[in-house]
């Protein structure tokens, strides 16, 4: 009698966020711009005013809670569900995000995407993907909240923040004048006329790292067997989770609040290099990703003069094709487990050219 030996299934999963790893807009910031130039600025003042208090640790408050701070500008323009996808539709993939979508999907990959956009965008941004089921996609509720009726009343007291907002934009790095005034108006003006502003409950910080460990807990797997994709302080949390348990975390073209919570870099105009991190988790988990990472960090230069001898634990053929025929897009690989406060501030430095590469006026938010 033959035995058959049995076949260890690899257990594959990854948790992208969107924005940023997979489509370059702020899509919230682009429905502010609705409002005219004022809206950029006011979107630029609550997101600078979400990252002092999301670095304090205050209480009841995660880092993404942007999103529920605009909703209240949103309702005294009339912004509605129709205008975040009419903005949404014209917001662009990153580019191989298609590529490696289409490769993860094509190995039995089990696609999460976690995010703090608006349900609106981030559904309509998965679809392009290919992402399914629909309840793949993790992401902030709104429609409740915009058919909600706003006391009359609230309105003027809107209207003047906003101009207060306006004001201190010309002083915005003045950050006590910023939390003084604007943590009146949402915890105490605001909730003395009946609006909870945390009627919108976004996706973000410790809820991202949440809602990883209940679909880890649901499937069945460690955090040890999965990879989380991020970039930004909404994403730090998810990030640490997944690095401290084991797993691969991935910053992509990051900033200085995400890229110290990772334990893998990846700086690219271009997402498709993922890919060789994930072939790499198939055949030996975290050892073999953070042994391919670091040879492309120790021999990055030697790569790009010459692809073709990349050796093939550190490219796949697909990858190494597309190299040869455009040098465009060399990517950095960072192993940011090994590295001291003077090298992680050299990654965040290229990460962030990288960014403002890739986002444009969104890089530089949070």
């Amino acid at each position: 009698m033959i035995a058959v030996e049995k076949v260890h299934q690899v257990e594959k999963t990854i948790f992208f966020d969107l924005e940023g790893p997979l489509s370059p807009q702020d899509n919230a910031y682009e429905v502010m711009k609705l409002i005219g130039k004022e809206g950029a600025i006011i979107f630029e003042v609550i997101s600078k005013y979400d990252d002092i208090i999301s670095l304090e640790g205050r209480e009841g408050y995660e880092p993404g809670d942007t999103l529920a701070l605009i909703v209240p500008f949103f309702l005294l323009h009339g912004i509605t569900e129709d205008d975040i996808k009419r903005v949404s539709e014209r917001a662009k993939i990153v580019e191989g995000a298609e590529y490696l979508f289409g490769k993860l999907q094509a190995e039995n990959w089990d696609i999460y995407i976690i995010s703090t956009s608006y349900e609106q965008h981030a559904y309509n941004i998965g679809r392009k993907l290919g992402v399914v089921p629909e309840s793949n996609i993790i992401c902030t509720s709104l429609s409740k909240t915009l058919r909600d009726a706003i006391p009359k009343r609230a309105l003027d007291t809107i209207k003047k923040a906003e101009e207060d907002i306006i004001e201190l934009y010309s002083d915005i790095e003045n950050t006590e004048r910023i939390v003084n005034r604007l943590d009146d108006f949402f915890f105490s003006q605001l909730r003395a006329l009946g609006y909870d502003i945390f009627s919108t409950r976004v996706v973000g910080g410790e809820r991202k790292a949440k809602a990883v460990r209940q679909i880890a807990k649901k499937k069945g797997v460690m955090l040890s067997d999965v990879i989380a994709v991020g970039d930004s302080i909404t994403d730090y949390k998810m990030l640490n989770e997944v690095a401290t348990h084991g797993g691969i975390s991935v910053v992509f073209n990051g900033n200085e609040y995400a890229v110290p919570y990772a334990n893998v870099g990846l700086a690219s105009v271009d997402i498709r290099f993922l890919h060789i991190l994930c072939d790499a988790f198939v055949r030996g988990r975290k050892e073999e990703v953070m042994a391919v990472t670091t040879s492309w960090e120790e021999n990055r230069e030697e790569f790009e003069r010459s692809p073709f001898d990349i050796p093939d634990n550190c490219i796949t053929a697909d990858i190494r094709d597309f190299i040869m025929k455009q040098r465009k897009s060399f990517p950095y690989f960072h192993n940011i487990e090994r590295a001291d406060e003077i090298e992680k501030e050299e990654i965040i430095k290229i990460h962030k050219q990288v960014r403002m590469q890739v986002r444009e006026d969104a890089g530089k938010l949070g």
